[in-house]
């Protein structure tokens, strides 16, 4: 119906390049303003936001009766606007669209739920996912997920930069990848199934296959928590390197973060303008074992967790603190964890192995990555199962792998969500999760869903 109009069309993005010409550009109302006999209206395609006037009584008119969300064609003259009139606060600010033709209106929209103005959505977080598919739409929600974007494009081109080839594993898996309850069992044809805590034991059959290779992968977590930080499905960022040392490691787990927020950093400069975000300082990345934090924490901040198996979030906090006074860096890297409290594939440390080779990357106080090295010799791995209560013979595939041949190796990985969440200073990660699921909604609220099924 609209086939020349649509080879015709002008993204939003591109306004600059027509200027004074008629141009026609397709997108959805996002508010309109009338002033006196003029009106405007900010019109949002997949590339942008433009304001668009009305300067004629009856163009005028034809604005003032859209509403929020109404999908129109407008055909008008592209223009800059004077400078009195600029808006800084926007990316095109400068440009506006002066409608020549009279507005079509392809799909009306019915009233909105809430405001789509304003620089924050008036809705408490559970409202605010009720309408989830609305409230995507809203200025300061949309460009949460353009930031996502940027950081999963900046991991496939470090990962690729480093020679690792892209894999797809799978999501249901034989056996729980990291061991204990917290995970989802599933009826599989009438065999028991779990959904996957991480893609972990398949990247690493793949290591004597390609040697280097990284996923974007789903992960599932069981954890009975409600937190700010936690959500039962997860995107992971994951890579694993054959033929590596621990110290090298260290040096790629560091280049790789350091590459995904410097690029951020570059591409996402609107983004971060919108929500305020602190500027990252990107000092020496200083590394510190567990006990060595522990102790730093002790005699800065005057905690004593020195015997703890793990940084708890305070702590987390704290020794970022410390990083960023001492070290310039919104960056730490923790190593040498416990071995008892990490999964059964990750290697002890042969000087100690009480502790393991491991290792947290901490972000302006949350860990965002987590790894180690691993355990690639098969009797040893074997041990490791059994010395955590599991059978080996759960693990049969993956453990084929270790008995031709796998090389010293070991990996990272980074959640997609909690490092979307620290970048832009979001009060709790469900916000930058496109459709969050945990202990109370797949999509909509289990409480809500229970209501309507009863009435």
């Amino acid at each position: 119906m609209y086939e020349t109009e649509l080879k015709e069309r002008v993204f939003i993005k591109d306004i600059s390049k027509h200027i004074g010409a008629e141009i026609k550009i397709f997108g959805w109302v996002q508010t309109v303003r009338k002033l006196g006999k003029i009106a405007f209206l900010e019109l949002r395609d997949g590339t942008g936001t433009l304001q668009v006037g009305g300067f004629s009584p009856e163009r005028a008119s034809e604005i003032s009766s859209l509403n929020t969300q109404d999908v129109i064609l407008v055909s008008g003259i592209s223009k800059e606007r004077e400078e009195k009139y600029i808006n800084k606060n926007e990316p095109l600010g400068q440009f506006e669209l002066e409608v020549a033709q009279p507005i079509q209106i392809l799909q009306k929209a019915q009233t909105m739920p809430f405001d789509m103005a304003g620089k924050e959505l008036p809705l408490e977080l559970p409202t605010l996912l009720d309408y989830r598919s609305l409230s995507l739409r809203h200025p300061t929600v949309s460009p949460i997920f353009k930031v996502q974007a940027e950081i999963a494009k900046a991991f496939r081109e470090i990962a690729e930069k480093l020679g690792c080839t892209e894999i797809f594993v799978p999501t249901i898996v034989a056996s729980a990848t990291e061991g204990g309850a917290e995970v989802f069992d599933i009826n599989y044809y009438g065999h028991k199934a779990y959904l996957a805590q991480s893609p972990q034991l398949y990247k690493q059959m793949l290591v004597p296959v390609f040697e280097r290779v990284f996923t974007i992968a789903h992960a599932y977590r069981a954890e009975p928590s409600v937190t700010t930080r936690h959500i039962a499905e997860l995107t992971q960022m994951d890579c694993e390197f054959g033929f590596v040392t621990f110290t090298q490691l260290l040096d790629l787990i560091e280049q790789v973060g350091t590459h995904l927020l410097k690029s951020v950093d570059t591409h996402c400069k609107n983004e971060l303008q919108i929500f305020s975000s602190e500027k990252i300082s990107f000092g020496d990345i200083p590394r510190l074992k567990l006990r060595e934090a522990q102790e730093i924490i002790f005699k800065e901040f005057g905690r004593d967790v020195r015997s703890e198996k793990d940084l708890a979030p305070q702590d987390e906090v704290d020794i970022c603190k410390w990083a960023l006074k001492h070290h310039k860096s919104d960056l730490v890297t923790i190593t040498h964890f416990p071995t008892a409290s990490k999964p059964f594939y990750t290697k002890p440390d042969p000087e100690n192995p009480e502790y393991s080779l491991s290792y947290d990357l901490l972000f302006k106080g949350t860990e965002i990555l987590s790894g180690s090295q691993r355990i690639n010799d098969y009797d040893q791995l074997v041990n490791s199962i059994k010395s955590r209560g599991m059978n080996p013979d759960s693990f049969k595939l993956y453990l084929q792998a270790f008995q031709y041949g796998m090389p010293p190796e070991g990996g990272l990985s980074f959640g997609l969500e909690r490092l979307t969440w620290k970048i832009l200073g979001l009060q709790n990660i469900r916000q930058a999760s496109l459709y969050p699921r945990d202990m109370e909604r797949v999509d909509e609220r289990f409480s809500l869903s229970s209501k309507n099924q009863k009435s």
